[in-house]
Formats: C-alpha cells, sequence, structure tokens
C-alpha cells in the first residue's frame, strides 16, 4: 500500500519488525544472517554490508572455492511474493549474463529459514553515489558535483554493459549512481535485482523515484525507459538537482538556472533528448546515446582546456557526416558536410555503384533503384540542390520524414534547401532542431552558426563557431573564418585577424587565410599605421601558396592603396624608411611598381584584350619622365 513503516517518533524509537498500519502486509527489516553462519552448506558469512530496495546485502567466503569472497543478496522479507518472484526472476537470467562491466551471478540458495539468497561477485570500490557524498563532506556539506569531463567519462564507460542486455533482451530497469561502482580504472553496474525480460508484464517493476521514466508505472519498462534513467543518473552527477524527486521528478531545469548547462549547450541538449517524456523522442539505443555522448565529452573536455591551450589538432570522424569545406566568403550548402548513407540501409552499397558525374545522368540512375530507401531518396535530395531544384529537394525531405517523422536527416535537408534559396530563418529553425537531435554532432553547429551568421544573429554564430574551431581540427578552418567574417562586418579588425591567424599552416585553407587577412589589411588599414598594414598585407601573400595570377592581383591592389596613402599625406620622400611590399613608400617608386606589376600580369593573362587592357593601365600608371 506504499505506507512507510517502522519509522521512528519523538518518544518511541522505531521498529525493524511489525505489520503495516494500514493494510496489516507484515515487514521484517532484521538481518536473517550472522557472522559465522554458513549457507548452503558453502557460504560462511562475515557481516552485514548494506541493503537495497530488495533486501540485505552481506559479504561472505566461498569456502569451496579458495575462499573467495562473494556478496550474499537477501530478501527484506521472505514472505512478499513479489520480492520473491522477482529474486526468482534474477536467478533465471543473471546466471547467463556474462559481461565485464556487469557484477557476475555465480549461485542461488537457500538458508535454513528458507530465505533465498542470491550469490554474486564481490566488487571492491566505491559506488558514484558514494564517491558523490565523499566530495560533498569534503566541501564541508556544499554540493560538490562531479566534475562533467569525469561524469560524462564513466557513462561512457558504462553503455556497452547496457547495449549487451539489451542485445539480449534484458532491461536494467533501476539504474541510477548507487548501482554503478567504480573499480581501479574501470567500472561496473551491480544490484541487478530489477533486471527483466523485454516484453515482460509480470514481474513486478523495480525502479527509484527520480530516475524512474514517467511513462514505466503504467506501460512497463522498455530500452527506451533505460535510456531515460541513464541521463537522470548523469544530470544527478553533473550539478545540484534539488528536487529531482519531486518537483523536478519528470523534467529538467534550464540553462537560465544551471550554469553548466549555459556553459555546454551541447550537454543539455544531450540531457534534454535522453530525458524526453515521450519515449520515442529519446535516443533509441545505449549505443546511439553512447556515440553523441563521446562528441559532447570531446567538445566538453575542448572548452575546459580554456582558450589559453593548445590548438586542437586532431580530427575524430563522424558516422554521420563527412567533413566540411573550406569557404573563405562564406559557408554555401554545398560547404557544410554532407550525409553519410546509413550502413544498415540495404541501398548503401548500391549507391556506391552509381558514379555518372553529370547531375541529370546520376538522378535518372538513382530514380530506379532496386528498392526505394531513404539512402537513395537522401541522395537524389542532393543531386537535385546541385541543379537547383529546391521544390524536388524539399519533396524528398518530406518523403523521409513522412516515412519515419523521427528520422532527423529529413529535416537536415530541409535546412540545406533553405540556405540554398536564401531563406536563412528556415534554415535557423531546420538546423536547430537537427542540433538537438545529434548534440554530439558538430555539422549541425556549423550550419546553424552560418545561418545565424546571415540572420545577424552574431552572438550565437560566434558561440557556435568557437565550439567547432576548439573541438575538432577539421572544424578549425571554416569556423575561423565564419568568426573572421563576423568580426569583419562588426568593424572588430583585430578580432577578425586574431581568428585567421588561427588557421595552422598545416591546414588546407591556411593560403587562403593568408590572402583573407591581405585583404582585410589592405582593406582597412588602422589609422596611423596604413602604410605598415599595407606592407604586412605584401608580407601575407607570400605566405600563402597562391597562384601567380592572383598574387599579381593583390600586390596590384596593396600597391595602389599604398600610393593612394601616400599622395593623400603628401609624402614626398620615404619617412622612417618606410616600404611597402619591399619598395619605398614614394609616390616614384609605389608608380614604378605598379607598372612593373601590370606587365607582369598582362604577361599572364590568357586573353589579348586584357593584356592590352593591363599594359595600357601599365603605361598610364608610370612615373613622368623627359625621356
Amino acid at each position: 500500500c506504499q505506507t512507510a513503516v517502522g519509522r521512528s517518533r519523538p518518544d518511541r524509537p522505531g521498529r525493524a519488525k511489525g505489520f503495516c498500519p494500514k493494510c496489516r502486509t507484515p515487514y521484517d527489516f532484521e538481518p536473517k544472517l550472522q557472522a559465522g553462519m554458513l549457507v548452503g552448506g558453502q557460504y560462511e558469512v562475515a557481516g552485514c554490508l548494506a541493503h537495497g530496495g530488495m533486501g540485505w546485502i552481506y559479504l561472505a567466503r566461498d569456502r569451496n572455492v579458495n575462499d573467495r569472497w562473494v556478496v550474499l543478496k537477501g530478501l527484506l522479507n521472505a514472505g512478499d511474493p513479489d520480492a520473491f518472484r522477482a529474486a526468482v526472476a534474477e536467478k533465471q537470467f543473471l546466471a547467463e549474463v556474462e559481461h565485464p562491466l556487469i557484477v557476475e551471478i555465480y549461485n542461488f540458495v537457500t538458508a535454513s529459514d528458507g530465505t533465498s539468497y542470491i550469490v554474486m561477485e564481490y566488487v571492491g570500490g566505491k559506488s558514484l553515489n558514494n564517491m558523490l557524498k565523499d566530495r560533498i563532506q569534503a566541501a564541508g556539506g556544499k554540493f560538490d558535483p562531479t566534475p562533467p569531463d569525469q561524469a560524462l567519462a564513466y557513462i561512457i564507460e558504462v553503455l556497452p554493459a547496457f547495449s549487451y542486455l539489451h542485445g539480449v533482451n534484458l532491461l536494467y530497469c533501476d539504474f541510477k549512481p548507487a548501482n554503478m561502482i567504480q573499480v581501479g580504472d574501470a567500472v561496473k553496474l551491480i544490484d541487478l535485482g530489477g533486471v527483466r525480460k523485454v516484453g515482460d508484464d509480470l514481474t513486478p517493476i523495480y525502479g527509484t523515484v527520480g530516475f524512474q521514466a514517467p511513462e514505466v508505472p503504467a506501460e512497463g519498462c522498455t530500452v527506451a525507459s533505460d535510456i531515460y534513467t541513464i541521463a537522470r543518473t548523469l544530470a544527478v552527477l553533473l550539478f545540484e538537482f534539488r528536487g529531482y524527486q519531486n518537483t523536478w521528478v519528470d523534467r529538467l531545469p534550464g540553462p537560465e538556472s544551471v550554469p553548466l548547462f549555459a556553459q555546454h549547450d551541447s550537454l543539455y541538449r544531450f540531457l534534454v533528448k535522453g530525458t524526453a517524456a515521450r519515449p520515442e523522442d529519446r535516443f533509441q539505443s545505449a549505443e546511439e546515446m553512447r556515440e553523441q555522448l563521446l562528441g559532447v565529452l570531446r567538445e566538453v573536455t575542448s572548452a575546459l582546456a580554456g582558450p589559453g591551450s593548445a590548438a586542437v589538432t586532431r580530427s575524430t570522424p563522424s558516422r554521420l557526416f563527412t567533413t566540411p569545406a573550406v569557404a573563405t566568403d562564406g559557408l554555401a550548402w554545398s560547404d557544410l558536410p554532407a550525409l553519410l548513407p546509413e550502413p544498415s540501409d540495404p541501398m548503401t552499397g548500391w549507391l556506391s555503384t552509381v558514379t555518372a558525374l553529370d547531375p541529370l545522368a546520376r538522378l535518372a540512375a538513382l530514380a530506379e533503384p532496386p528498392e526505394q530507401t531513404p539512402a537513395v531518396w537522401l541522395a537524389s535530395a542532393y543531386v537535385s540542390l546541385s541543379i537547383g531544384d529546391h521544390a524536388d529537394a524539399d519533396g524528398v525531405a518530406r518523403r523521409v520524414l513522412d516515412a519515419d517523422p523521427w528520422d532527423w536527416r529529413g529535416v537536415w535537408v530541409m535546412g540545406l534547401a533553405a540556405m540554398a534559396r536564401f531563406d536563412n530563418a528556415a534554415a535557423v529553425s531546420a538546423f536547430n532542431a537537427v542540433y538537438g537531435q545529434v548534440p554530439g554532432e558538430l555539422a549541425p553547429k556549423l550550419a546553424l552558426a552560418r545561418a545565424c551568421e546571415e540572420t545577424a544573429d552574431a552572438a550565437v554564430a560566434s558561440r557556435l563557431y568557437r565550439t567547432c574551431a576548439i573541438t575538432d581540427a577539421a572544424y578549425i578552418a571554416p569556423a575561423q573564418f565564419g568568426l573572421a567574417r563576423i568580426a569583419a562586418k562588426a568593424l572588430d579588425r583585430m578580432g577578425a585577424l586574431l581568428a585567421l591567424d588561427s588557421i595552422p599552416a598545416t591546414s588546407r585553407a591556411y593560403s587562403d587565410a593568408r590572402r583573407t587577412k591581405a585583404l582585410l589589411l589592405a582593406s582597412q588599414p588602422q589609422p596611423g599605421r596604413e602604410l605598415a598594414d599595407l606592407d604586412n598585407a605584401a608580407t601575407e601573400l607570400e605566405l600563402g601558396n597562391l597562384e601567380p595570377r592572383a598574387r599579381i592581383e593583390l600586390r596590384i591592389q596593396i600597391l595602389t592603396s599604398a600610393l593612394q596613402t601616400v599622395r593623400a599625406s603628401g609624402i614626398a620622400a620615404a619617412v622612417n624608411a618606410q616600404r611597402v611590399a619591399g619598395f619605398p613608400a614614394t609616390e616614384n617608386d609605389l608608380r614604378m611598381a605598379l607598372e612593373q606589376n601590370y606587365r607582369d600580369a598582362a604577361r599572364l593573362s590568357p586573353d589579348q584584350s586584357e593584356r592590352i587592357r593591363l599594359i595600357d593601365q601599365a603605361n598610364r600608371i608610370r612615373p613622368r619622365t623627359l625621356v
């Protein structure tokens, strides 16, 4: 009847044994085994360790197997039929469970008084719950959360155990910090009392308020309800989750009240998805959850390292997206990471045989696949976008979503189509939705940043670009170019230059970064340092591996700006030995330099009319002489 029993009162102590005052069910919290007792003719009891939801836990020695330490898990009340059935169920499946991250079940024995016990592997170490209590005690009673990178690592390490259980049609049902122990550098799931088979509607459900999914009392346990308990456990480890068993029993506080969430948006979105009210809105497998959490961990550790840390040099390939292209003047839809075919899609192999480069020929081949699947539809959407058929791409996206309303790839294609037709508000909405579905991926963040950049939401765009830049080496260049564009638009010259300087020499975009920096220095010279900035711009040109024609064209632009500056300031001779592109900063010297560069450009031009124009320009710019 759920009535509290055995509680103490001011005038008398609590009772460990008695009857429920409401329903008269007997209860007995007294340990049945004493030190020295032999259970099942094999296990010598050393004493009590603790008591859990279904009974006392004792430490014992196995006299038949080298005196190894074991754990005996008994029942709170041997007469409780639900508890007894749960113990029997545990005996049936758990003796067959074999995984290095799950406590091993050795035996199932009965004591002389008829009480049943499960014999389990003894696991030394501390539970995450006790470790959290130790941190609070060390902090003088103030809540001291588990560092986020450590908390995420714990959950990532234990998720393969859930994958194993789900793979053999078992559900854990009662995951919480007390049921996970750190043993050296490893972790283990303990207390398998709540484990049940998938689809079992008869075995009593054991769960914990604050961790149990809201649908469990009415609909029972599922893989999605296990996912919920994992996300709730992570939340309890990460911040002072006051009221998680009452006020916030089935929801999460937001970033406005949890600073950690404001600092790590991906982590917040991960928890929101993991604890979604509807099971179908959560991660659908432990593998999916682990893959996304790994991405979140990479972002969190990068952010914790701080801006002064060494630049990221490693790139982790995504299983969902290709790497992004480098676009200096702005990301187009085609520059964003592309969707990778789902390996489980039956047409993934066939798609690799469609090699036609011509878009129309490729569309024709994709129109007649051996089987119509989302992988084929998505491939055709990309071809439609490439030929500007945005309506067809939108139609494909709707087809994907009609087949599976939770397939975020359809929403991704909608975002690409919106970006292609310059509907940036729709692109923001689409990419934001995809971000929420795959919070550990960088591709949606990069896409959302670009869309926000176009909608003048510079603060959000900058935050997302920075996350991309510090997390994965493949994203440094497109993200830093984005930050440079935002800074340049805000006339933050120094910010733009710093962003461009953050692109390493090992990047394919290094030359483009030097070119862009040269253009920025030439177009936005600092007042009072115009000639120095123009000379720096010329130096940047030499650092970049530019084509000869491109280098000469930019050098002409820089020398022209220098000549205009000299003429406007009335400088007649070099002052303090100022030079631009290796030439003295005087009108005559700059004119001679421009003449030579125009003639060099003419020699490299393949067009005769263009060569004539450049020669005429060289003749016009040359200094006047008496010869």
